[in-house]
């Protein structure tokens, strides 16, 4: 079997039925086809939005040309042959998120090949379902996220996450200046965790992100002031660059954290490992490597008894990934979803995705277990990207 063709797609799609009038997303999907018919699926999806989206398209239509005539069973030399190809220019970032495109689609296709799930590729179940932390619509009032929080929860979540300091008017989280917060926006994000607890009772789970946004001082500010409202995890309490800051915060602080997203396959998941920096580890699946760099991740995760929960909230092949992975994998928390109800992403997919009880339910099918649906993708591609 040989590569015939590698097509990205950048196109949009519907925002969560639940959140009102909220913009259409971009997504950047990746379609790898073979010379047996056979076609994989893969995603990349970044941010922010269609700027980001549309230089990983370019790159991915040269990517294409390079990886003609490859034999797709052949995962891991494939894998390494993108990877080191761009290992003048930094092996990380948009060099590992071209890479998991490509990963995921291989595994995908080597599934169909194989005519099993990719997960009893990578070992087998060691559980039935895949628990789901989610989002919720941002508010600017206490009030208004609060019920926001407790309508996500009434649809069946029971883990939900959420940045109050962006939603109170915050920054965004691609921007980073001086790493400080107006006070007068920290308080409103305080108060409304502080509703958001209230409301939702003890046995919900209520995880914080920080995106990255804030110097040491400021960071270990607002951790402690959320930590009587036992959150879960405080997430990237500090831009990714410095395993020094993150120290310093992890120091002084009695909340657990969370990072991994912005990190970039395993050699850059060991030093935060080896110096106990983070309590739980969220690769995301689309950036990091694809699911051969996830489950390595994960292995290594174990071995330090951390456990690991994948960012993966962005399009449908981004949470089909993660969980086929997380099935196998021991040392679990929950996978990200962008809402507990994964409706709006059916327009995407051939097959619906389901949930139960807080939990991504994951089919027998062959592969990835769903396919893109290519009217769809067809009638909403973005313009100017061929």
């Amino acid at each position: 079997m040989r590569i015939t063709r590698i097509r990205p797609w950048h196109v949009t799609g519907p925002a969560p039925r639940v959140d009102v009038d909220a913009p259409r997303l971009s997504y950047v999907f990746l379609q790898v086809d073979t010379d047996e018919g056979l076609t994989g699926w893969g995603e990349i999806t970044t941010y922010p939005g269609t700027i980001a989206n549309r230089t990983i398209v370019a790159a991915l239509e040269q990517v294409g040309e390079f990886l003609r005539g490859e034999d797709p069973l052949q995962i891991e030399a494939v894998w390494h042959k993108v990877f080191r190809a761009f290992t003048y220019m930094g092996t990380r970032g948009a060099t590992t998120a071209m890479a998991s495109a490509v990963d995921i689609a291989l595994w995908d296709i080597k599934g169909q090949a194989l005519g099993v799930p990719i997960h009893q590729l990578l070992g087998g179940r060691v559980r039935e379902t895949v628990p789901l932390y989610t989002h919720f619509q941002y508010a600017r009032t206490v009030e208004q996220m609060v019920a926001n929080a407790s309508a996500e929860v009434a649809r069946g979540s029971r883990a939900i996450k959420t940045d109050p300091f962006m939603a109170a008017g915050g920054l965004s989280n691609v921007r980073y200046i001086d790493g400080q917060i107006d006070r007068s926006v920290e308080n409103t994000a305080v108060a409304m965790i502080a509703g958001i607890r209230s409301a939702v009772g003890a046995d919900i789970e209520v995880l914080i992100d920080a995106h990255a946004l804030y110097n040491v001082p400021t960071a270990i500010r607002l951790a402690n002031r959320l930590a009587p409202y036992d959150i879960t995890w405080f997430e990237e309490p500090c831009p990714p660059e410095s395993y020094d800051a993150l120290e310093q915060v992890r120091s002084q602080i009695p909340v657990r954290i969370s990072v991994g997203e912005r990190l970039y396959t395993r050699f850059e998941f060991l030093p935060v490992l080896n110096r106990h920096l983070s309590d739980y580890v969220m690769p995301d699946v689309t950036w990091t490597g694809g699911i051969s760099e996830l489950k390595k991740i994960a292995t290594l995760a174990e071995t330090f008894y951390v456990p690991i929960s994948p960012h993966d909230a962005s399009g449908p092949i981004n949470i089909l990934a993660g969980a086929q992975v997380v099935l196998t994998v021991p040392n679990f928390y929950r996978l990200e979803a962008r809402r507990v109800d994964l409706e709006f992403y059916s327009a995407f997919l051939e097959e619906p995705l389901h949930v139960r009880d807080g939990a991504l339910l994951v089919s027998e099918r062959a592969g990835l277990g769903n396919r893109l649906n290519l009217e769809y993708l067809q009638a909403h591609e973005v313009s100017n990207t061929r």
